[in-house]
């Protein structure tokens, strides 16, 4: 009974921020976000998102930038830039361009009758458009059946788990959240390509707070300022 009752209350959760709130036109008077991002805990770059309303449209400009290095030595760049465009709250266009440690990725996305066309460095084809991107600022990706890699165009279906309310002090700040866990559903993939990554959003704003994952080291994005 007691496994019952606590199941039904994590669906309870899970779908009630969602339902209620969790859209695109909930981030109206969004303007910036921006993270630091650490890597076993040494801070190693920035992750910062621009918001800019226009002509009827919401731009979202996402910008990666991180160096890791041993000894002064740099062994490994990462930078990615990358805008999202949305109308009515539908995701209708998107562009990035990444280097990847000297390797380079993209992903074109257009938005045509109700589907969205990729052509990305590892994916071309049509997805629904309920697919959204995996840049994770929005809320409502915590019920989407798939996500698309903003980097790669890969298509990433996934497995949502509520994991329940946390209180974390980030930069000097309090913020009452709910964690989520992500998961790729396709057991077939090798662990480099496997989605496991832990995310937390604040319970009343809805806003992107926190993300760790484990590849090659333990990562971490944490927020420092929002406005």
């Amino acid at each position: 009974m007691y496994k019952i009752c606590k199941k039904l209350i994590i669906i309870i959760f899970l779908i009630l921020p969602i339902t209620s709130k969790a859209h695109v036109q909930h981030y109206d008077n969004l303007k910036r976000i921006e993270f630091d991002i650490y890597r076993n805990n040494n801070h190693i770059g920035k992750h910062i998102f621009s918001f800019e309303r226009k002509d009827g449209l919401l731009e979202v400009e996402s910008e990666i930038n991180f160096e890791i290095k041993k000894l002064g030595v740099t062994l490994y760049k990462y930078y990615v830039k990358g805008t999202e465009y949305y109308k009515d709250g539908k995701l209708i266009k998107f562009n990035s361009k990444t280097n990847q440690n000297g390797k380079e990725k993209y992903v074109n996305l257009v938005m045509k009758g109700n589907k969205l066309v990729i052509d990305g460095s590892s994916f071309k084809g049509e997805v629904p458009s309920d697919y959204l991107l995996g840049t994770w600022w929005n809320h409502s990706i915590v019920k989407a059946e798939a996500q698309i890699s903003a980097v790669s165009g890969r298509i990433i279906k996934q497995k949502v788990s509520f994991l329940g309310k946390e209180t974390l002090n980030l930069g000097g700040k309090t913020y009452e959240t709910l964690h989520f866990n992500f998961s790729s559903t396709d057991e077939s993939l090798s662990k480099d390509k496997k989605l496991n990554t832990d995310v937390w959003y604040d319970e009343k704003t809805l806003n992107w707070v926190k993300a760790s994952f484990n590849k090659k080291g333990k990562w971490e994005y944490q927020l420092v300022v929002i406005e």
